[in-house]
């Protein structure tokens, strides 16, 4: 399941999202150019596509026809993030390619920046931290690129001038009460008028969670998401759902989507992948979620075809009721090779759920479907680009997971990209705890980083089961922390396990150790960096790792199990007993399976709160203060290749793959040839 905004979202050295941020180690530095350049608090990175070339010419048209449609879907996270994004970015953009004044100095560069944030968290607020970002120019300057720019090309509605534009977007973007937090999770809020994700418009918190119970068949042992792709809106005094398909809302990108998914459907690789392809396109057509079902139900029984993809409304991290998906898409095709690591997890799940530290009733008496393969990725869009997970877990529904099992998907190249952008900038080297410490990590954190990445999403997310009854949406607001908190501990769990010995899986524990002093160090300290001063953890995955890491310090302490170590005025994480810190993460795993189970939001509230929101503000000055002089990004994102296809007599003859390095360059692109919707919907 789920994909980390972004997954990901990454801290650079060494923090990569799978659904989760982890540390890496060092890597042998490659002549490609995977850093492209860095602004504000995030970098601009590249990934190669190995092995594409070796691909059949058919398989190679299917990869072209998947990525055309992940890119014809990206106004919508635009417009799903925040109402006024798109004609925010379609005003910045006018004003970047028409603006008759000097572009240089002071205030040009800031606004380049600030155009440049925009694309890459697909809207005005933070893609990680979810706080309205601010421009770093004046309203006077915003005033003047308005007033000598093309003023034909601006985005106005019917009969809006473009001062009425200017007037409406001015506090939009520079008053810092307006809009000011994506997501907000704070239970003392409404969290519907509280935050700026376009998924409600006239319609509380109440009266949402109102008209979905409603819908619940308590009964129903295979309900659909409801709610998942559409706008809950009220007109008229009524409520009344807005469905993303051919002829709703997002119609218009929806039906270049199935365009391109069309065409993908005259090459699929065999029946099954046409089958499940097909069932796609219907859905896109009606909206109908018990398609939505069948399709995941198809794709994730299809075991044979190589190429695959991501394609949809699939997450629901963005919502802060944790019902509504953004649209995203990943394509990308299996290596054989590195798959056997995954595949040997796969087929040992049955092991892994049975002695697991879960109550025997919340354990799975049968394991089905779980598949798990380290992936190519060939293309990224909608809320996975730029920034994007390492790792995937799917289908998100209880049941089909229960009943059909799931796809695990480690990104390989994706992870490899990161790991040769990172490399030398000294971050190891200043937070490490000891240069034994550091030889671990360059040792075995890379085998541990992937190895936990596929536990997390092979196992992780595919364990336990909910009691009879129990509400699947029952965690509300906490669900996702909880729900990665849980994969996490899975994962780790097991890697300190002899098991992974005896499946020639890693050679010795030391390789667990590398994983614990990384995920103990970020989840108490270092992830700190993407916070600003003052301010509490607010995205899913942070929160998930600080729970995790807080509560296992919290209840070693009698013990020492793991210490902050001050010296030298430096604070570092010191483990002195691995075995007690696995059992540790043991009972909480335990405890998070139970609440998630039962559905008892009462206490998975209390365990978020007391364990992953708020902020030790000396450990956070300090932590701030040195990696500042690191001058390390703590996010980056990607550019996307490019396949162009070759004709001759008007037939494909082949694919070439292109890698651009100008950012600025691919993103305007992407806004003329893949922006399909209305500026507001």
């Amino acid at each position: 399941m789920k994909l980390s905004q972004a997954i990901l979202m990454v801290l650079s050295v060494s923090l990569l999202a799978s659904c989760k941020p982890k540390e890496k180690a060092e890597a042998t530095k490659d002549d490609f150019k995977y850093l492209t350049e860095q602004f504000a608090d995030l970098k601009i990175m590249r990934y190669k596509v190995p092995g594409f070339d070796s691909l059949s010419l058919k398989q190679k048209e299917l990869v072209y026809y998947l990525s055309q449609a992940a890119l014809s879907g990206r106004d919508i996270i635009f417009d799903q993030n925040f109402k006024h994004n798109l004609a925010i970015r379609r005003t910045l953009e006018n004003i970047y390619l028409t603006y008759n004044g000097k572009k240089e100095g002071k205030d040009w560069d800031n606004f380049t920046v600030y155009l440049k944030r925009v694309w890459f968290s697909n809207g005005i607020h933070h893609h990680y931290a979810s706080d309205k970002f601010m421009p770093e120019f004046s309203e006077a300057y915003f005033k003047e690129l308005f007033k000598n720019s093309d003023q034909t090309k601006f985005p106005l509605e019917k009969g809006e001038t473009v001062e009425a534009l200017q007037t409406k977007l001015i506090p939009v973007m520079f008053d810092p009460a307006v809009a000011a937090k994506k997501v907000n999770l704070d239970p003392t809020q409404d969290l519907i008028l509280s935050s700026a994700v376009n998924f409600y418009e006239g319609v509380n918190q109440k009266e949402a969670e109102d008209f979905y119970d409603k819908m619940k068949d308590p009964n129903d042992s295979t309900p659909v998401s409801y709610g998942l792709n559409s706008k809950l809106v009220k007109e008229n005094g009524k409520l009344i759902e807005r469905v993303y398909k051919v002829g709703g809302m997002y119609g218009q990108a929806i039906e270049r989507v199935v365009f391109w998914l069309e065409k993908a459907k005259g090459v699929a690789e065999n029946p099954k992948q046409e089958h499940w392809l097909d069932l796609l396109v219907q859905y896109y057509k009606t909206g109908d979620l018990k398609l939505w079902d069948a399709y995941n139900v198809a794709w994730v029984e299809d075991l044979d075809s190589q190429i695959d993809v991501v394609n949809g409304f699939v997450e629901d991290y963005e919502d802060p009721l944790g019902r509504k998906a953004t649209w995203e898409s990943v394509v990308d095709f299996k290596d054989f090779e590195a798959t056997k690591r995954a595949t040997i997890i796969s087929s040992n799940a049955q092991w892994f759920e049975d002695n697991s530290p879960l109550e025997p009733a919340y354990k799975k008496k049968s394991v089905k479907g779980i598949s798990a393969k380290v992936i190519t990725t060939a293309q990224l869009g909608g809320a996975c680009y730029p920034t994007t997970p390492i790792g995937i877990n799917l289908p998100n529904a209880d049941w089909i997971r229960k009943d059909h099992g799931s796809k695990s998907v480690t990104m390989d190249n994706i992870t490899y990209s990161y790991d040769q952008a990172a490399l030398g900038n000294g971050f190891m080297e200043e937070f490490a705890a000891s240069p034994e410490e550091i030889a671990l990590a360059k040792k075995y954190g890379s085998l541990a980083g992937n190895l936990t990445t596929d536990l997390h999403e092979c196992l992780g997310h595919a364990s336990g089961q909910l009691a009879p009854g129990t509400n699947p949406g029952a965690l509300k607001n906490y669900s996702s922390t909880l729900e990665e908190s849980r994969a996490d501990l899975f994962a780790l769990y097991y890697i300190m396990d002899q098991k992974l010995i005896d499946l020639k899986l890693i050679p010795n524990l030391d390789v667990a150790k590398a994983e614990y002093n990384s995920y103990m160090r970020n989840g108490l300290m270092t992830q700190l960096t993407r916070i600003k001063p003052g301010k509490n953890i607010e995205e899913a995955h942070m929160r998930n790792r600080a729970l995790n890491a807080n509560w296992v310090y919290e209840k070693g302490k009698k013990d020492n199990v793991v210490e902050l170590q001050v010296r030298d005025g430096k604070t570092f994480v010191v483990i002195h007993d691995y075995n007690k810190l696995r059992s540790l993460f043991g009972e909480l795993l335990k405890d998070i399976q139970t609440i998630k189970s039962t559905g008892d939001y009462k206490a998975g509230a209390a365990l978020v709160e007391n364990y992953a929101v708020k902020v030790d503000p000396k450990i956070h000055t300090e932590v701030l203060t040195r990696y500042a002089k690191l001058k390390i990004a703590p996010y980056g994102g990607f550019m996307n290749p490019v396949y162009v296809p070759v004709e001759k007599d008007g037939k494909i003859i082949d694919i070439k793959i292109e890698y651009p390095d100008n950012y600025a360059e691919q993103m305007l692109k992407y806004s003329r040839e893949f922006s399909f919707l209305p500026t507001y919907n």
